[in-house]
């Protein structure tokens, strides 16, 4: 399969939000994905992989201008939410990942090893930086995003599935594909 060479392909979303998960995806399905696997390799947090460029520290790069956007151009690539405030004017399309902000925080915890001793105040931080991020892109007139959520993802593939191949103009026969992909043995920090 091949994605319009004219714009950049991005997943996104908070840390700990699924987007290693939706870059596999992406690549079973056939869709050209960028990522360096030796650079951050699979550890117990993410045993299939981050699916990052240069150990995620693409946003450290687009803070100084200096990351290379347009040799990425028709691949997906992966840029934490946070990195999207800069991107500098071209073609985007995002897929941006959402996933309850407890699971998240406890996630984050069982990666770090400690406790956050300040978990409400990270929370909000986090929800506002969430919102932040989705005014930021939707309002730019050079980028389509499509949100998806990573809880519906894994309780509803089918549905979700479909609406990022829709989103990408991918065949539906790739859809089971896709659902295969998804492994929720690996959705350990569960909410209800």
């Amino acid at each position: 399969m091949e994605l319009n060479k004219d714009i950049n392909y991005i997943v996104s979303g908070l840390e700990r939000s699924g987007t290693s998960m939706l870059m596999q995806m992406l690549r079973t399905a056939g869709v050209p994905t960028a990522y360096d696997r030796s650079s951050r390799p699979p550890d117990e947090n993410n045993p299939k992989g981050y699916y990052e460029l240069e150990g995620g520290k693409i946003i450290n790069k687009l803070m100084e201008k200096s990351f290379p956007l347009q040799d990425y151009k028709g691949k997906f690539i992966k840029i934490t939410a946070y990195g999207l405030k800069f991107l500098p004017p071209g073609a985007y399309r995002i897929i941006y990942s959402e996933r309850n902000i407890e699971e998240i925080m406890d996630s984050m915890e069982k990666m770090t090893g400690n406790q956050d001793k300040n978990r409400k105040e990270t929370r909000e931080l986090f929800l506002k930086l969430n919102e932040v991020i989705k005014r930021l892109i939707r309002k730019r007139e050079d980028t389509e995003v499509l949100m998806v959520n990573y809880n519906q993802i894994l309780d509803h593939p089918d549905k979700e599935i479909r609406k990022i191949c829709d989103f990408l103009g991918i065949s539906p026969a790739k859809i089971d594909e896709m659902v295969n992909s998804v492994d929720k043995m690996l959705y350990r920090e569960r909410r209800k």
